[in-house]
């Protein structure tokens, strides 16, 4: 696996976390594959139409800053990758709450697009 993968999925990571792309309907659209199945942190599970309707109405994705630490890939197949880090979620007036992430990405149509994330609260 090059290096070039390995940045061009961090990038797409780290763009997710960005308070500009979580505010987009259309950014999260072309993000997103239309089977995306996320498992949250609350436990409960989402799909790619539930983000659309929840995340960028949140009033939290302006004032979310995430630090990403500990990031790896690792290709599960070809066109399948596995991005795993540690993410630090800051927020004005509250305390740091870090998470355990992943997330599997497909290369479709020429760009690739998160099918799968999970987040698990750590410490």
């Amino acid at each position: 696996m090059s290096e070039d993968i390995c940045t061009i999925i961090y990038g797409l990571e780290t763009s997710l976390l960005r308070p500009e792309t979580r505010a987009s309907t259309k950014d999260l659209d072309r993000f997103l594959a239309d089977g995306f199945m996320e498992f949250g942190s609350s436990g409960r599970v989402y799909k790619k139409s539930d983000i659309l309707k929840r995340l960028p109405g949140s009033a939290a994705v302006s004032t979310d800053e995430f630090t990403v630490t500990d990031f790896e890939v690792r290709e599960l197949a070809e066109g399948v990758m596995l991005a795993t880090y540690s993410a630090r979620r800051s927020q004005p007036g509250s305390k740091p709450m870090i998470s355990l992430r992943s997330s599997i990405w497909k290369l479709t149509d020429c760009a690739w697009r998160m099918i799968f994330h999970q987040g698990t609260p750590f410490r």
